[in-house]
């Protein structure tokens, strides 16, 4: 796992620029905290942050190779876990290797497919490589867009980086927000390229995009198809526990060690379980980390998201799989610490507004990083296998809107943010009709299966809105909160053969039991303990500690004593005042999610110091 950044310039000479290439790689430091490498040639400049994972001695970045007709140098992030096959094959093909790294058979896959190499690969990546023969620059991104990576094209050439602040730091990047940002930032939507800032792009998940002196051009390589189902359910379940034994296997290739993410649900609990069996044939004990809040298990009260605290289910989950298990219990102070949201806010690049869940996780990361590099994790196995309350629910499925933006019956609204607005940014930012223009433009987009049922078409439409739009937040949160404290965090569920298999399931199959996730349930069944494996759905947790939503409101006041602050430019000062003279018992989830939102986007304009624009 790594940071990338590079300059390429078709005008200029860029070994005069290796202080700018320098200082757009260092700002990754924390995805990279092991090495630094920069190549600089006369158009082109690349550069890396290196997290040693797989041949921690030779795996250095960036990589070169020479041919006749010029230098190819590649920087890569991520992992491909079927490095060791094509290894193989590009052997068998005369190819030499100087490492064991997946990074040199990335490279060396190029020289001899070319593009294509991305269309061979499993796993989490995305990389760079430039091509002094043609003079170009090759941007690759996954399948599913785990590993982020962006560009900002220029008068002569394109920026790019993992992450947006790598670009930044280019002085041909200006910081500016313009409405459709915004909008971006505060309807819950994530439209597939678009990267907040102005000038700049996202790298498509599934995507090649290639930079030459004629221009910009991408080709997308990878897309969720629509396909006929033929296998019964007793094969399906099957075929399903095929793919998670494999990717589970595959996905535990480090020279490092190596861990899980554990809430005691039963995503996370299946991986846990089958990683505990693998690496016992090794001789190995697994690690596995939850995080919890002080108090919570006691206290606990159901908000009917949340019916019941992890904490006992971790417990049994941990006497069955055998593991070496760690509990990380946060406070109230350690969660709304202003540091700790600074550092959130520095990790997302933009004000993430998902307030303690996005703390917990990084508190989380940084726990784990002190004992363990990898960790394996149970994100998107509800986008995968269906997992979410919405699908469930008539209202959510059939309205004409992003399923999780649908309150409840007769009240599909979005984001209860846009009520802190000043009325001129509520008006410029019009959040419903944005998020309803942007669900039609992804609907429109889904290949249909010819002779499905007018429900199983409904139901796939609510799993490509899912897996398209919805996880692409998920995924981006995972990413940023743990390589902001250097650590790499792999998601088997998001393993492309098993997405495209379960996604053309018919949705009678998918709740064949009458309950959610019911094919992940079947097959994995005899690795679990039975609470597991009768577990009603819980999301991330979310700490119940009023003390939390009283920091948050001395945060606030502090923050409307500062009548100069930039963030009144977006924010109704009178609103915001309401909110924060709000007493403990009626500091509603609501109230407390604009109370985050509004220190995160203060956080965003004290580090960033944006220029926004509503026009």
């Amino acid at each position: 796992m790594c940071g990338i950044a590079g300059w390429v310039s078709y005008g200029r000479d860029l070994t005069t620029a290796r202080e700018t290439v320098d200082a757009m790689t260092g700002t990754m430091a924390a995805r990279g905290p092991d090495d630094e490498g920069v190549w600089v040639g006369r158009h082109a400049a690349l550069g890396n942050r290196r997290l040693s994972v797989i041949d921690l001695a030779d795996g250095r970045q960036p990589m070169t190779a020479q041919t006749n007709t010029g230098t190819v140098v590649l920087v890569h992030t991520g992992e491909v876990y079927n490095f060791r096959e094509l290894r193989a094959e590009l052997r068998s093909r005369g190819h030499h290797f100087r490492t064991d790294s997946d990074t040199e058979v990335v490279l060396r896959g190029y020289l001899e497919w070319g593009e294509s190499v991305a269309e061979r690969l499993n796993g989490m990546f995305a990389f760079a490589v430039w091509d002094e023969r043609d003079a170009k620059l090759v941007l690759v991104r996954d399948r599913l867009g785990i590993k982020p990576l962006f560009y900002h094209p220029t008068d002569d050439g394109v920026l790019f980086g993992s992450e947006q602040k790598a670009i930044l730091a280019n002085p041909l990047a200006e910081p500016v927000v313009g409405l459709g940002g915004l909008r971006e930032l505060f309807a819950f939507v994530k439209t597939p390229g678009h990267a907040i800032w102005e000038g700049m792009r996202e790298v498509l998940p599934g995507s090649v995009t290639t930079v030459t002196r004629e221009g910009v051009r991408t080709r997308v390589y990878w897309t969720l198809r629509a396909l006929e189902h033929t296998d019964d359910l007793d094969t399906t379940v099957a075929r399903v526990r095929e793919l998670l034994d494999d990717t589970v296997d595959r996905q535990l290739i480090a020279d490092v060690p190596r861990c899980t993410l554990l809430s005691g649900g039963l995503d996370s609990s299946v991986l846990t379980a089958l990683a505990a069996r693998r690496l016992e044939r090794d001789g190995v004990r697994l690690r596995s980390y939850s995080v919890d809040f002080r108090g919570y298990t006691e206290n606990f009260v159901s908000d009917g998201i949340r019916m019941s605290p992890d904490a006992p289910y971790v417990r049994d989950l941990v006497a069955h799989a055998g593991t070496d298990h760690r509990d990380l219990v946060l406070n109230a102070d350690a969660l709304a610490d202003p540091e700790v949201r600074g550092a959130v806010v520095a990790a997302y690049d933009i004000p993430p507004g998902v307030g303690d869940m996005n703390a917990s996780l990084y508190l989380l990361s940084r726990e784990v990083r002190r004992n363990s590099t990898v960790a394996l994790s149970g994100e998107c196995a509800d986008e995968v296998f269906g997992g979410y309350k919405w699908y469930h629910e008539s209202e959510a499925v059939e309205a004409d809107l992003f399923p999780w933006l649908v309150q409840g019956p007769g009240d599909q609204t979005v984001d209860p943010f846009e009520k802190v607005f000043t009325p001129e940014a509520e008006k410029a930012l019009d959040l419903a009709a944005f998020a309803r223009e942007e669900y039609r433009a992804a609907a429109a987009r889904i290949e249909l299966l010819p002779g499905e049922s007018d429900h199983d078409r409904m139901m796939r439409k609510v799993s490509y809105l899912h897996l398209t739009r919805f996880m692409q937040l998920l995924l981006d949160r995972k990413d940023r909160m743990s390589m902001a404290a250097g650590l790499e965090v792999r998601v088997p569920y998001c393993d492309h053969r098993l997405v495209e298999y379960v996604y053309n399931v018919p949705w009678r199959m998918k709740v064949f039991d009458g309950r959610e996730k019911s094919l992940l349930r079947a097959a994995a069944r005899d690795v679990l303990p039975r609470s597991v494996v009768e577990r009603v759905k819980s999301p991330y947790p979310s700490t119940q500690d009023p003390g939390y939503a009283d920091a948050l409101r001395r945060q606030a006041r502090a923050l409307l004593a500062d009548h100069a602050h930039p963030v009144f430019e977006l924010l109704d000062r009178q609103q915001l005042a309401a909110e924060a003279a709000r007493t403990g018992a009626a500091t509603t989830q609501g109230s407390r999610s604009l109370l985050e939102r509004a220190l995160d986007l203060a956080a965003w304009f004290d580090r960033y110091s944006p220029t926004v624009r509503l026009s």
